[in-house]
């Protein structure tokens, strides 16, 4: 086992970066690298990826139900028709990254969203992102782990030309691992198996 690799209490292996928080721990287990699927789904994603960036992880998933509750579960119809005093209302809720800029390109994306769903229909976002799924050799280490690749400069590339907005290779390509587009557990970790066969983490007592 690499240093990369942590063995947990529970006599199970996961990447390193789990084990600093239970918070971490849970994300890495049940959701980091399991398929996300759905067009709000993936918008919540991005959404928060966005919102990530300069941050810390940690803080927007500590922050993820308010987010949530902020714009309305990420439906991007109802966020699309968000008004000034909207953006008012979020700058004012302590409970999410209060970022003019972040909140407005949320917005902004959503009614792109909505205009992309009215000319192609539901599914649009779902299947440009997993037209990106790629099944690769599992890490090593977590310097085999690439900041972006291709697939991810190609998603940001192709959703900037749509109007979107706080997208760039990094961004896109954390969104890909996190929605389990690429799986970049890393060999050994027992989440890796997990995703690939589509189990269920074990419960934790």
């Amino acid at each position: 086992m690499t240093d990369d690799l942590i063995l947990g209490a529970d006599g199970l292996s996961r990447c390193a970066w789990a084990a600093s928080t239970a918070d971490y721990r849970d994300y890495h287990d049940d959701e980091w690298g399991r398929p996300v699927r759905g067009d709000i789904a993936i918008f919540e994603r991005l959404s928060l990826e966005a919102f990530q960036s300069g941050l810390s992880w940690l803080t927007i998933l500590r922050k993820r139900e308010a987010f949530r509750d902020a714009f309305a579960g990420f439906d991007p119809r109802t966020v699309a028709a968000y008004e000034p005093i909207d953006v008012d209302r979020l700058l004012a809720d302590a409970g999410i990254v209060r970022n003019r800029s972040k909140i407005e390109a949320t917005i902004a994306n959503a009614q792109t969203l909505v205009t992309w769903q009215e000319r192609e229909g539901d599914g649009v976002l779902d299947d440009l992102v997993w037209a990106h799924h790629l099944e690769t050799a599992p890490p090593k280490t977590l310097a085999d782990v690439p900041a972006q690749t291709a697939a991810s400069a190609n998603l940001a590339r192709t959703l900037r030309s749509r109007g979107w907005r706080f997208i760039g290779p990094t961004t896109a390509y954390a969104a890909l691992q996190a929605m389990g587009v690429v799986n970049d557990h890393l060999e050994g970790c027992s989440a890796r198996a997990w995703v690939q066969e589509g189990l269920a983490a074990p419960r934790r007592g």
